[in-house]
């Protein structure tokens, strides 16, 4: 038995009867498998970034493609822009994977972060039961009394040559006056049937892999396997006018029209050029329910 599961058994964390500690021991059941994509599973109690850590461990050898490792409460959790993430103990899922898709050109790489919010979409809905939109390119968003608001965040960072570390932060309990800004949501906030984290985690690493395995087995081709297409359904940016603020103080406004074959967000100017965004921060002007980043 592992600290943590020792820890999880003696039940000395319960300080929150609302927000149990994760189970590490039925998650490496439930998860690491022969033929399945993840190899291990690691619960930590408190660290500053499960990306940072996972990059490392991966460095030293510690961790293969397939590695999970998932924090109860994260000090210095980062998001696009080095933007922090921060959320109370045992709040929201905080975690991190290793995944090396060799095979794939890695130019199709990019597309990693926008099926990761594919998936946390997918297995939300089936064990949340809540509705979510994809904020391009990787944010989570909820509906909490008509307005949307960020629930979750995703982040991608090279682990070396070959791997690829990807994070996800997702408010799963947080209350209102928990909140770290107003436009900040949460699935407890926007109804969800559950705030079970177990079930939670367990549903959005199995969406997961479903995806990657079907995306990593077109060589990448994210219209062939269907992903575009997906990602495309669930995106609330498109068909709505936008701003794109762009390295170098650079902006540009107008429709977001597609998302192209390499993931970026197609704007339509009102000069009439389509101009394709790869990186950028975006802030919805208008067309399908307020404004906001």
């Amino acid at each position: 038995m592992t600290p943590q599961d020792a820890s999880d058994a003696n039940g000395g964390r319960w300080s929150d009867l609302d927000r149990p500690p994760l189970n590490a021991a039925a998650l490496r059941r439930g998860l690491v498998r022969e033929g399945a994509l993840w190899s291990q599973v690691e619960v930590v109690q408190r660290t500053g970034s499960t990306n940072s850590d996972l990059v490392a461990m991966a460095a030293e050898g510690r961790a293969a493609e397939g590695a999970v490792l998932i924090a109860e409460e994260q000090t210095a959790g980062r998001g696009r822009l080095d933007r922090r993430w921060t959320a109370p103990a045992r709040s929201g899922l905080f975690f991190s994977v290793l995944l090396d898709p060799a095979e794939v050109p890695v130019h199709h790489w990019g597309w990693l972060p926008l099926l990761t919010g594919v998936a946390v979409a997918t297995g939300l809905s089936r064990a949340a039961g809540v509705d979510t939109a994809l904020k391009w390119p990787n944010d989570v968003l909820v509906t909490v009394g008509g307005e949307e608001r960020k629930a979750g965040g995703i982040l991608a960072e090279r682990a070396g040559e070959r791997g690829v570390v990807i994070g996800v932060g997702i408010n799963v309990s947080l209350r209102a006056d928990e909140l770290p800004v107003p436009q900040a949501g949460s699935l407890a906030l926007a109804g969800a049937v559950s705030t079970d984290r177990d079930p939670l985690l367990r549903g959005v690493l199995r969406a997961l892999e479903e995806w990657y395995v079907k995306w990593r087995r077109a060589g990448g081709d994210a219209g062939l396997c269907g992903l575009q297409e997906a990602y495309a359904a669930g995106c609330a940016t498109l068909g709505r006018t936008v701003r794109a603020e762009l390295p170098g103080d650079r902006s540009v406004t107008g429709e977001a029209v597609a998302v192209d074959g390499d993931g970026r967000l197609v704007l339509a100017t009102a000069d009439g050029v389509q101009e394709p965004v790869g990186a950028g921060d975006i802030v919805h002007l208008r067309n399908g329910g307020g404004s906001g980043r």
